[in-house]
């Protein structure tokens, strides 16, 4: 269920998450807009973040610990946490339109909203922490949710 105490790793896969969404708020897609957004999908979205953000970090159950097959659930939710880094490169490198935003990236379908859900999932599995899994599920149902909302009106 999770031992109480600080993460240095949750703290290094916040900051991996945060400051990329820090500089988007100064680089948003041409013709983005938050309006129409399911309410429901939006409080998922919002509660997942909060639980998220301090599961990550009040438990020290995900810092590194002697070798074992666990282990590679932690190298998983890392490697997925590059993808995400990558993604957003490709995003600030290209035109920023609502197609780079939305878009696939090596085969995941709305990567910048499903690679950070993968990866904590994959951390709480690690971790073995219930309540970081559950709220990467609440997250996910949320994010990836709306922003398969945004991609399907942008073929429309």
């Amino acid at each position: 269920m999770g031992h109480w105490g600080f993460s240095y790793i949750g703290c290094i896969w916040l900051l991996m998450l945060i400051l990329p969404n820090l500089a988007w708020t100064r680089c948003k897609p041409q013709g983005y807009s938050a309006e129409g957004e399911s309410r429901v999908l939006l409080a998922m979205e919002r509660s997942g973040e909060v639980c998220v953000s301090l599961f990550s970090v009040c438990f020290s159950d995900y810092d590194l610990r002697p070798f074992s097959p666990w282990f590679f659930w932690l190298t998983g939710s890392f490697l997925l946490m590059l993808m995400y880094e990558a993604w957003w490169i490709r995003y600030f490198c290209s035109g920023r339109t609502l197609a780079d935003f939305y878009g696939s990236f090596w085969g995941i379908p709305v990567a910048g909203a499903s690679l950070l859900v993968l990866a904590f999932l994959l951390l709480a599995i690690y971790g073995r922490v219930l309540w970081l899994g559950l709220s990467a599920i609440l997250l996910g149902i949320g994010h990836i949710g709306i922003h398969l909302r945004h991609r399907r009106s942008l073929s429309s």
